[in-house]
């Protein structure tokens, strides 16, 4: 199997769609197919922030559920629009309340059928995904070696959310710990969340969060071949948004 691993949409439907053209995906009735069977996987964030978070919902919901040619597993914007819609209590901001105003400003119906994708979407997909072919897990946020094959409450916040220095910058953003510094595991491990300037090699991790939503790219990478494809973003460049992983001494 060859597979084709997209970050952190968030929303830039144009985007991923000019994404999609550069792996050398044919649009059929609006589904992207490659012509050798890749299968395209998404690491989460979907939504919030970007233009577009009610479209890419349907348009990954299709791709994924519908068409069956294509993976996704959520991540921590993904879980609060879910919990959203649930009916649950979830504080709209950090790019939730994008979404949230355009879901309002739909008619009853609409409403309903994006609800719908949306929560089959997440109930269908697994919380991380093991491709044991090509020796790779995907997690949103990343995930510790001793928690592959395992399932509980603190895993689950850890692929979702993070790490976290119980620091926060200046707009309200939890400071990140660089988990990925001490892996040691024998899984390549292909995620997202926080957003770096370009895609993050380290320890057998690979980050492909480059920030569309922040102006900068959309990337995807290509297993098992580890070839990088992006495109540009069409926003504007937000610079404090991206992370910086200083080198230590002896580090790759």
């Amino acid at each position: 199997m060859t597979y084709d691993i997209i970050g952190d949409v968030h929303g830039c439907l144009d985007e991923l769609k000019q994404l999609f053209s550069e792996l050398g995906y044919h649009f059929d009735k609006g589904i992207p197919v490659h012509p050798e069977g890749r299968t395209p996987v998404f690491v989460g964030d979907i939504t919030d922030r970007g233009p577009d978070s009610l479209a890419t919902i349907s348009f990954v919901y299709k791709l994924v559920i519908e068409q069956k040619k294509g993976l996704y597993v959520p991540g921590n914007h993904c879980d609060k629009l879910y919990r959203f819609f649930r009916g649950n209590p979830v504080q709209e901001k950090f790019g939730l309340e994008t979404t949230t105003y355009a879901y309002r400003s739909l008619s009853e119906q609409e409403q309903i059928k994006i609800r719908n994708e949306f929560m089959t979407l997440i109930e269908a997909s697994p919380l991380y995904l093991e491709l044991p072919e090509i020796n790779t897990v995907v997690a949103h946020a990343g995930i510790l070696e001793q928690d592959i094959g395992a399932m509980n409450k603190r895993i689950r916040s850890f692929v979702l959310y993070g790490a976290t220095t119980g620091k926060t910058f200046k707009d309200g953003r939890p400071e990140r710990l660089d988990w990925a510094r001490s892996y040691r595991g024998s899984k390549r491990i292909v995620y997202g969340h926080t957003p770096v300037l370009e895609p993050r090699f380290k320890n057998g991790t690979v980050n492909i969060d480059t920030g569309c939503v922040y102006g900068n790219k959309l990337t995807a990478i290509r297993l098992p071949e580890e070839s990088i494809v992006q495109v540009p973003s069409s926003l504007s460049f937000q610079p404090e948004k991206f992370a910086s992983f200083e080198q230590k001494e002896g580090e790759e």
